[in-house]
């Protein structure tokens, strides 16, 4: 089976038992709903606990539910650059802003990268007169670049020198 096809499954059971996403990430638990739904659309890996959790709940085989714990190939099936109107403003949002959280996050930090690794993030609805709103957190780790070579007084990692 490939990982793809058990997205398939999941999705159609969802849809059969009229579950909503909320209700998934409850009966799972462990982790945030951001981190829950990545891995029923096979974007993320459920703990053992939680793929058996998961498995009791959709009515999974044994492989399935081992399939759920597996490493996925993250980022496939999604076409560069996006075709979904809502995923394309991401990719905008990065495009756009992506230079100025590049300078701003140097500026502040020094020469290194925001982990997409060690990262948290939220998501919430936020009531306003206008429209509500979606607001989106995103935390992710510092990783300074590693200056190779480095000796003396040569930084080692690309830390904000002060």
């Amino acid at each position: 089976m490939k990982r793809s096809d058990l997205t398939e499954k999941l999705l159609d059971i969802k849809r059969e038992n009229g579950w909503s996403w909320k209700h998934i990430c409850s009966e799972i638990g462990g982790h945030s709903d951001v981190l829950i739904v990545g891995a029923i659309l096979g974007q993320m890996k459920l703990t053992k606990p939680q793929a058996a959790v998961a498995a009791k709940l959709f009515g999974l085989s044994k492989v399935e539910q081992a399939l759920l714990n597996e490493v996925p190939m993250r980022g496939e099936g999604v076409p560069m650059p996006p075709t979904d109107p809502l995923i394309y403003r991401f990719y905008e949002l990065v495009m756009i802003n992506g230079p100025a959280w590049k300078a701003l996050i140097e500026e502040e930090f020094g020469d290194g990268i925001m982990s997409a690794i060690d990262f948290d993030m939220t998501m919430q609805r936020v009531a306003d007169p206008k429209g509500d709103r979606v607001s989106i957190g995103m935390s992710g780790k510092f990783l300074p670049y590693k200056y190779y070579g480095a000796t003396g007084n040569n930084a080692p990692l690309g830390y904000k020198e002060e």
